[in-house]
């Protein structure tokens, strides 16, 4: 990353906390993503979690997966599309959405011979024909960026996509239990608060931590669950 970039993106940081603080009314959480990438005016730099490929914990994921890439895909807040680009790039028949009209847009300009159909799509008023339709449902980083009631709720949303015997992929920042909850955003999770996913009818197949390595190292969890038969 070039001094260039890691200047305006610290900018775009600053500039993401004046926006969410100049947000208000009920739905200012959500309205915050169209905003901050429609002041970003086309520079990556200004989204913070933008970082133009595939997050490592999927890219490692996928050179560790032992799964057929085949069936169809779903990227959950896909931004500018490098996570739903590397799934279709496998073999999957992927929808990527955003509840941002603004990131849609912009993943469709960065890929325009791509196969993924990009959508714009709110979580807790997703299409219906989703529900329990995907065979690979893929989340990383939507569930830190929301606040604790809302981020029950897309627990139960994001599990609903997964279709029996298909496959869902966490990715997030974590927190260990004894360490009480950041001021967010983002708001890295404890694994107690993954156990909705269970809640809501998933079984955890397979758990592992790792860490990012940016400039200091942040821990993740990374965790399959599969909806059964």
């Amino acid at each position: 990353m070039s001094k260039n970039f890691s200047d305006r993106r610290a900018a775009g940081h600053d500039r993401a906390d004046t926006l969410r603080a100049k947000l208000s009314g009920p739905s200012k959480d959500l309205d915050f993503f169209e905003a901050l990438y429609a002041a970003a005016q086309g520079d990556a730099a200004g989204v913070p979690w933008a970082d133009l490929e595939p997050h490592p914990g999927l890219a490692e994921w996928i050179g560790r997966s032992g799964h057929l890439f085949e069936g169809n895909a779903l990227d959950v807040g896909c931004g500018l599309g490098d996570n739903a680009e590397a799934l279709s790039h496998l073999g999957y028949e992927v929808t990527g959405f955003d509840l941002s009209e603004t990131a849609i847009e912009w993943a469709k300009r960065r890929f325009p011979e791509s196969a993924v159909h990009y959508v714009q799509a709110d979580l807790f008023n997703a299409p219906t024909q989703w529900n329990r339709a995907f065979d690979l449902v893929q989340e990383t980083y939507t569930l830190q960026a929301l606040p604790a009631p809302l981020r029950v709720k897309a627990i139960d949303a994001i599990a609903e996509f997964v279709a029996p015997g298909g496959i869902l992929l966490v990715v997030c920042r974590s927190r260990p239990e004894s360490v009480a909850s950041a001021e967010g955003p983002p708001w890295p999770l404890a694994r107690s608060e993954l156990q909705a996913f269970k809640d809501a009818g998933l079984v955890e197949r397979n758990f592992q931590e790792f860490v990012v390595r940016e400039n200091r190292e942040i821990p993740h969890f990374r965790i399959e669950y599969e909806r059964q038969k």
